[in-house]
C-alpha cells in the first residue's frame, strides 16, 4: 500500500504544498508515495482579486496541473480530522460521508470571515469568498435601479486593512460607472484607528492618506461600530450613517477546522508549527498558509494571512512532509524578505519593501508592479511537469 500525503485545500498553501511534495518525490524516483488534495473544487479562486470587479473571472483551473504532476485530486468538504485513526472524514460531491487515510496531513484550508457584529449575517456584504464577493458586484450594480438618495449612494467600509483600502479606493470610479458621474457618491472606511492605515508604516500612511483625500474616500477615525441594519451601520457612540451597501473585512479567522487539532492557537486561531511547518506536539500533522503560525525569519516576524507568504509556505510545507516520509533532511521554513504592494484605485498603487515599509514607488510605477503580482506572479504554473517542479522548488526566487 502506498504512503498517503494528504492535503486538506487546494488555495495557495494547499496547491504549492501537493507541487512541492511532488517534486521531491519525483526527485528521489519514489512512486510508493501518493499525494492527495481534497477541496470543494478543483481550482484555485485568486483571493487576492476578489475586490475587483468581473470576480467570477478569478479562478484558475487545477487539474491538468495536477494531472501533469501525479498529484491525486478529491473533490469533497473535510467535515472531522481523526488524528488516532489518521483519517478524514468528508462529504463527497453527492453529499455523502467517505473517509480518506493519511499518513502524513496537511492542514492548508485557509481562512474565513467570521462576523460577530449584531446584524452582520443579515445585512453586510464581503469579499471573503468568490461567492460574497460576486453578491456584493450583483448589489452594486441594481444600485443604478434605485432611486437616488443618500443611502444609495454611500457605501461604508468597515476595515481599514489592507482589503479595506483596497476596496474602498476602488469603489468611486466603479459607483461612477454604474450611477453616473452627477451621483452624489461617498465611500467611507470605518476604523477603530486613530490614523489612516494605522497599522502600517508612517511612510505607508502618508501615501494612503494622500490617495484617500485625492479619491474622495473618507476615513471616519476612533470608530467602533456597534451594529448593522437594513438602513446603514450604528456606531457605539450612537451615530448612525444611512447606507443600503455596508461591506465587513475584518474579522478574518483561520479555518474552524484547526480546532479539531490538539494543539496551541493564536487569536486567529492558527495552529502554532515548527520550523519544518509541523504542529507543534503532533508527529503526523502540518500547517500551512492561513492555519499556520509561522516565524519568518530571526528577528520575530511571523508569516501574515497573505497569498505572499501562503505561496512560501506551501512550498516548504510540501518539501517537508515529503523528506519526513523519504528520510531526507527538511527545509526550515524561512521568508526574510517582505514585500507590501497596496492597490489604490485609480490613484495607483504604492509598493513597499521590509517590514519597516519602506516605500519604493507610487502611483503608475507601482500600479504595474500590482498588476503584475495580481494577474501573473500568483497565478498557477503552467500545466507542464518540469516548469510546474521548477516553480514548487521552495529555494527558488519568489520575493
Amino acid at each position: 500500500m502506498k504512503q498517503q500525503i494528504l492535503i486538506l485545500g487546494a488555495g495557495f498553501a494547499g496547491m504549492w504544498a501537493a507541487l512541492s511534495a511532488a517534486r521531491l518525490t519525483d526527485l528521489h524516483g519514489r512512486h510508493d508515495i501518493e499525494i492527495t488534495v481534497l477541496a470543494p473544487r478543483p481550482e484555485l479562486r485568486i483571493r487576492p482579486r476578489f475586490y475587483e470587479a468581473g470576480v467570477e473571472n478569478f479562478a484558475a483551473p487545477l487539474l491538468p496541473l495536477f494531472a501533469a504532476t501525479g498529484v491525486k485530486f478529491i473533490t469533497g468538504v473535510a467535515s472531522e480530522i481523526d488524528s488516532a485513526s489518521q483519517q478524514v472524514w468528508y462529504h463527497n460531491e453527492q453529499d455523502q460521508l467517505a473517509a480518506v487515510r493519511y499518513d502524513r496531513l496537511v492542514l492548508a484550508t485557509g481562512s474565513q470571515m467570521a462576523p460577530a457584529l449584531p446584524g452582520a449575517q443579515q445585512y453586510a456584504f464581503d469579499v471573503d469568498q468568490m461567492e460574497s464577493a460576486a453578491r456584493l458586484e450583483q448589489h452594486l450594480a441594481a444600485l443604478a435601479e434605485r432611486p437616488e438618495s443618500v443611502a444609495r449612494n454611500t457605501v461604508i467600509v468597515c476595515g481599514g486593512g489592507f482589503t479595506g483600502i483596497e476596496l474602498a479606493t476602488e469603489l468611486p470610479a466603479r459607483l461612477r460607472a454604474i450611477l453616473g458621474d452627477s451621483a452624489a457618491i461617498r465611500v467611507i472606511i470605518v476604523d477603530r484607528s486613530p490614523v489612516a492605515g494605522g497599522r502600517y508604516s508612517e511612510q505607508l500612511r502618508g501615501v494612503i492618506e494622500q490617495a484617500s483625500a485625492e479619491l474622495g474616500v473618507e476615513w471616519m477615525l476612533n470608530a467602533e461600530i456597534k451594529a448593522i441594519d437594513e438602513s446603514g451601520l450604528t456606531l457605539k457612540n450612537g451615530e448612525h450613517i444611512a447606507s443600503s451597501t455596508v461591506v465587513l473585512t475584518v474579522g478574518v479567522q483561520a479555518s474552524p477546522l484547526t480546532r479539531q487539532i490538539a494543539a496551541e492557537r493564536d487569536p486567529q486561531g492558527r495552529l502554532h508549527v515548527d520550523g519544518q511547518l509541523r504542529v507543534i506536539g503532533q508527529n503526523a500533522v502540518y500547517a500551512t498558509g492561513d492555519v499556520a503560525f509561522a516565524s519568518t525569519d530571526d528577528q520575530g516576524n511571523h508569516a501574515l494571512m497573505t497569498c505572499q507568504h501562503a505561496i512560501m509556505l506551501g512550498r516548504f510545507v510540501g518539501y517537508n512532509v515529503a523528506a519526513d516520509l523519504l528520510g531526507v533532511e527538511p527545509l526550515p521554513y524561512s521568508q526574510v524578505n517582505y514585500v507590501t504592494c497596496l492597490d489604490l484605485g485609480a490613484w495607483g498603487a504604492v509598493y513597499t519593501e521590509g517590514w519597516d515599509q519602506v516605500v519604493k514607488s507610487t502611483r503608475e510605477e507601482a500600479k504595474k508592479i500590482k498588476v503584475a503580482i495580481t494577474n501573473e506572479l500568483i497565478y498557477p504554473p503552467q500545466a507542464e511537469r518540469e516548469a510546474a517542479f521548477a516553480a514548487a522548488d521552495p529555494l527558488a526566487p519568489f520575493v
